[in-house]
């Protein structure tokens, strides 16, 4: 299996066993730095004989197609100003001496989803182990749980995916949250806490995303209990209640979050997708993804 990690300690602390134990070699790969030709080529210097790496044409493949489908989704919020917007918060589309041009965070996760998704296919015999840094949705139809990470592309995952194994990745966070806590020296520990909170909200994203919302919302508030001031476990939190009909206790989730840590009010607007669609195209000037 090949390891896909994303936050700093899910990239670092593998690599590190990788290279210092006895034990098998794996082929360990970061999510964030697809987009970068350099590190392409690093990974078919490194694992050119143990998987196909996408080449420089489709490096540019997906940039050209990310730009394509970027500028269809600024023309439809030029055209259509009192429509849900499609251009997300934090993603600039412009045209520039006729060129398409795109910055900001969005769009590097758009195009490391394409290269990732390219990854897959390439390699269709290699199973992949995933340690997520931002949602990339579009892989959760073939994953399921595996201990505090994701298997992408698992056999039979859409049917394998049911209510009791939903109900048995959300034990494991259970137990494990338990632990955490009572550890002095991991309860202690902000950074420890922070990075178990952000796999747990991940692995909920998965739930979530595969129609286990019940689990789903359990994990984010065993999140939220783990790292309180986790901005992205209430807000993912608020937007599932939101999406399963439970606006007004989405609503006091948001905003008790945001009156008892202030500090944390950007995060927390620009994450609200949900609030913007429900309050119209003007909440989009304050609010703030």
């Amino acid at each position: 299996m090949a390891y896909i990690g994303g936050t700093d300690a899910g990239c670092f602390i593998p690599t590190l066993l990788n290279e210092t134990s006895d034990g098998e070699r794996h082929i360990v790969l970061t999510q964030n730095a697809l987009a970068d030709t350099t590190y392409l080529g690093y990974l078919r210097h490194l694992y050119g004989d143990q998987m196909q790496v996408p080449t420089e044409a489709d490096s540019k493949k997906a940039i050209d197609d990310y730009f394509a489908e970027a500028w269809k989704r600024r023309q439809h919020d030029d055209k259509f100003p009192d429509e849900p917007k499609q251009v997300r918060p934090g993603e600039d589309i412009r045209m520039v001496d006729g060129k398409i041009n795109v910055s900001g965070q969005p769009a590097v996760w758009d195009i490391n989803e394409q290269f990732l998704r390219t990854l897959l296919e390439k390699n269709p015999d290699l199973r992949f182990g995933y340690e997520e840094s931002f949602p990339l949705k579009s892989v959760y139809a073939e994953a399921v749980p595996l201990g505090p990470i994701t298997e992408l592309r698992a056999p039979d995952a859409k049917d394998s995916f049911t209510v009791e194994r939903a109900a048995v990745a959300l034990d494991y966070w259970r137990g494990t949250t338990r632990e955490l806590l009572a550890d002095a020296e991991a309860s202690g520990s902000p950074e420890v806490l922070k990075t178990y909170s952000h796999t747990l909200v991940a692995q909920a994203n998965l739930l979530a995303g595969r129609d286990h919302p019940a689990e789903a919302e359990q994990a984010y508030r065993l999140a939220s209990q783990l790292w309180p001031t986790n901005p992205e476990a209430i807000a993912s939190l608020a937007q599932l209640l939101d999406r399963t009909g439970r606006t007004a206790e989405a609503e006091r989730v948001f905003d008790d979050f945001v009156a008892r840590h202030p500090d944390q009010r950007e995060d927390m607007e620009a994450a609200a997708v949900w609030r913007r669609k429900a309050t119209g195209p003007a909440a989009t000037t304050t609010l703030g993804p």
